[in-house]
């Protein structure tokens, strides 16, 4: 079933209580202060996956701080009133923990999974990181230069170069078609102090999820909560009535003044790396689902169109795929394909062909049958992972405003027909398309048969 998740008073009691048939239990608690807690107690397993989710991302930024998410992300690792960053790291490590983080454009996550004996110390560390943040002058400065690091790393792959500057033709000057992690200038520009305004402006207890999977105890997790925020001293509402922050607002942004756009960056690479694509649906769009089917059919496997339209039958590259992201008010879906240079126009004709295709001739009854078994398939298989699991937690609480159990998801994917498929596909194939290549060519070539549009970014 799907439960639906209000943002009820702080102080009131579980608001989700339900069972799949593995045994899993799920149960919603809102604390004082506003903490929300979610956990998923999966029977007879020995260990647990924890998160602390804020509902700010690279969007959120001010002009004058862009970056300093992914910043603050780095810097939470760095130290806090109560242990230095080697504290923090022997910690996880005489217990054999492993601890990460992820900055999106929405919102930020730290998790850990660890023994479900050592989730109090799990707990602690990542609260205590959290809450208690040093966001020291002298580390801020010393992580720039990792930060710079990875983001020349990542320049330094042209698919990341081709994704990213394809999602900032697709979405134009909306937030969401920032880099999450910023540019070079960026994070050269921003400061300690614009970091700090950042973390004490969006890092509050009305604005926290802490989400658990495994081998937990739920009424156990939601006191070792209460007990670190209330000793943290953080924020002003650690022990009063204070309410959740509310949702991000679902919508649709008006990007109707943006047309497709081109843009070829010039790289001495081996391959051609190209994005070919569109506007997409919202995270809440009811129509996600028939995404997911249209992505399984088009461009999700050994069996897609594109891997045996493009590399079986043709050999024209390794990697071919389509992909698709959701945000509140936005979205983009886009065919990707690496290849020699020279055979860059014939794949993209091919990438534009198969999108019309499926929108002229819809799909035949073995292409759903298919797309149905590999989607069901995985989702079943990700949630025998406790860390799936807490972040399908999270992304309900902060996105969905909705718990969908495994059951009902099946069933949502299993209802997808086939029309629903290639109305979706005459959609997206309709819309405005952008392309981006990224490799040995002069900045004003031309490709032909993609559909993109002529002006250039």
């Amino acid at each position: 079933m799907g439960f639906p998740l209000p943002l009820v008073p702080a102080g009131t009691a579980d608001q989700v209580v339900t069972g799949e048939d593995s045994g899993a239990t799920v149960r919603r608690s809102v604390l004082p202060g506003g903490v929300r807690v979610l956990s998923e107690v999966m029977p007879g397993l020995r260990s647990a996956t924890l998160g602390c989710w804020v509902g700010v991302g690279s969007r959120d930024e001010e002009p004058a701080r862009l970056g300093s998410t992914h910043f603050l992300e780095h810097l939470l690792f760095k130290g806090t009133g109560r242990r230095s960053a080697m504290e923090i790291a022997s910690a996880f490590d005489a217990v054999g923990g492993e601890a990460n983080a992820v900055t999106g454009k929405e919102h930020t996550c730290y998790y850990a999974r660890v023994l479900d004996d050592d989730v109090p110390l799990a707990l602690d560390l990542l609260a205590d990181m959290v809450t208690g943040a040093r966001l020291d002058a002298d580390d801020v400065e010393s992580e720039r230069g990792v930060i710079l690091e990875e983001l020349a790393m990542n320049d330094d792959d042209p698919s990341d170069v081709v994704h990213e500057r394809f999602v900032e033709l697709v979405l134009g000057d909306h937030p969401l078609g920032r880099p999450i992690g910023g540019t070079a200038d960026t994070i050269e520009a921003v400061g300690r102090d614009d970091i700090a305004q950042h973390y004490g402006t969006h890092y509050t207890p009305p604005g926290l999820v802490v989400t658990a999977a495994g081998g937990i105890d739920h009424d156990t997790l939601c006191a070792l909560v209460a007990a670190q925020v209330a000793a943290s001293g953080w924020g002003p509402a650690t022990t009063g009535a204070a309410d959740p922050l509310p949702r991000r607002p679902a919508g649709e942004a008006d990007l109707s003044g943006l047309t497709g756009r081109t843009l070829v960056l010039h790289r001495p690479t081996e391959q051609a790396n190209v994005v070919l694509g569109t506007t997409g649906l919202t995270a809440t769009d009811p129509r996600r689902y028939v995404m997911s089917v249209l992505n399984a059919v088009l461009g999700g496997g050994m069996s897609s169109r594109l891997f045996q339209e493009v590399r079986e039958k043709r050999g024209l590259a390794y990697s071919v795929y389509s992909f698709a992201s959701g945000y509140s008010d936005a979205g983009y879906f886009g065919l990707y394909a690496g290849c020699a240079p020279g055979k860059t126009d014939q794949v993209l004709a091919l990438l534009a062909a198969e999108l019309e295709r499926l929108a002229a001739d819809g799909l035949d009854g073995d292409e759903l049958v298919r797309a149905h078994g590999q989607i069901c398939g995985g989702l079943v298989l990700g949630m025998e992972d406790s860390g799936s699991r807490m972040s399908r937690l999270g992304k309900a609480e902060l996105v969905h405003g909705e718990f969908t159990d495994l059951d009902e998801s099946l069933a949502r994917i299993r209802a997808v027909t086939s029309d629903e498929v290639q109305a979706l596909a005459v959609d997206l194939a309709g819309r405005p398309r952008s392309l981006a290549v990224v490799g040995p060519f002069d900045p004003d070539r031309e490709f032909a048969a993609t559909g993109a549009g002529g002006a250039r970014a």
